[in-house]
């Protein structure tokens, strides 16, 4: 299981987590601040199977081009 951390323009965070809910994907969404401008950001947080990473990944390249993904291994997930 991964946790996918994508941090990317306000101006195409609706498109972004639409994208990603279309597929199936649960997502997080964070309002967030920073860069020089401290120009608006959104940060979404996606718990996926190893399996599905790398069309997630796809699906945020081609909806927000220019976002922060990080990627990180979870030890455990739980919906509770």
């Amino acid at each position: 299981m991964k946790l996918l951390i994508f941090v990317t323009d306000d101006s195409v965070a609706d498109a972004t987590v639409d994208a990603l809910v279309e597929q199936g994907f649960r997502v997080t969404r964070l309002a967030s601040t920073g860069g020089f401008l401290r120009k608006g950001r959104t940060t979404l947080l996606v718990g996926v199977e190893d399996a599905a990473v790398d069309r997630a990944l796809d699906l945020v390249r081609r909806a927000a081009p220019g976002t922060l993904s990080i990627t990180l291994d979870l030890e455990r997930y739980e919906r509770l």
